[in-house]
């Protein structure tokens, strides 16, 4: 069985089992209907993925990793706030009248700053790091710009990145401050999966641990039926993870460069409503 699976399932009894709901509460969150969407939550929720051992996909639920992809390298690679851009609609519920997110995700990873090496957006920053100072503990990232936050039409949920070198291995920590767990949690899960393959292979690293720190992992009213449902779903082995190992050079890579060989996993869709 995929260790993705696993940590899921231990994750949504948890939170169903020991989880605070704040139903009698005055909640931001709302269904498309205007009716409060409350939780069930627990706070400082962490989990680790061994990237060597295996690619970290849910099988009792099919992920669509192309479009996780997609979504990843338009914030890391592209820098980019434009939900043209994207070739899924995801973000559509959340565009201005310009078809932007504001000043949110990929534009904070594109902003330039200046260092005593030179001036550096803070994605090269971490690349150029990673080459030239790899034992560095200044090695991340942070989207959670307090300065700009009034300009962004959603706040960060995944906010910070921090790399870590051992050795030759290349580990990382994802700082996460809210987590729709149905909706969201393996696809983040996924996409920083694949983030650090590609980090460690453009670095000449090997890949080795994915932690992930959730403050806030909650489980909204509308999902609680279907996540029980999933979590009994049949579980498989996790599948192989293919990367074009010719990519040396971060930017050279397009959502086709990765694939699952072997991946086998619940193919039911559900009907998932989304809170805003």
């Amino acid at each position: 069985m995929s260790r993705a699976d696993e940590i899921f399932v231990e994750n949504i009894k948890d939170i169903l089992e020991n989880g605070f709901s704040d139903e009698n509460l005055e909640v931001r969150p709302h269904w498309a209907d205007g009716t409060p969407a409350h939780t069930i939550k627990k706070f400082g929720v962490v989990n680790r993925y061994n990237l060597k051992e295996e690619f970290p996909i849910l099988t009792i639920r099919k992920t669509y990793l192309k479009s996780a992809i997609d979504e990843m390298l338009w914030i890391w690679q592209k820098k980019s706030n434009r939900i043209a851009d994207l070739h899924s609609h995801v973000w559509d519920s959340w565009a201005d009248e310009n078809g932007t997110i504001g000043k949110a995700y990929g534009y904070q990873l594109g902003v330039k700053h200046h260092y005593k090496e030179g001036e550096f957006d803070q994605v090269d920053r971490v690349l150029y790091d990673l080459k030239h100072n790899p034992q560095s503990r200044r090695i991340l990232t942070n989207i959670y710009n307090h300065h700009d936050l009034g300009e962004m039409m959603l706040y960060p949920c995944a906010y910070s990145m921090t790399f870590n070198v051992s050795g030759r291995t290349l580990n990382g920590i994802l700082n996460q401050r809210s987590q729709d767990m149905l909706t969201a949690n393996n696809w983040n899960v996924a996409q920083y999966a694949v983030l650090m393959h590609m980090m460690a292979q453009v670095s000449d690293l090997e890949v080795g641990e994915l932690v992930h720190v959730i403050a806030d992992a909650h489980i909204y009213d509308r999902h609680i039926p279907i996540v029980k449902e999933i979590i009994e779903n049949q579980q498989y082995p996790a599948p192989e993870f293919v990367m074009n190992k010719e990519i040396k050079d971060f930017y050279g890579f397009s959502r086709d460069d990765f694939k699952l060989k072997g991946y086998e996993c619940n193919t039911k869709k559900y009907d998932i409503p989304v809170a805003i």
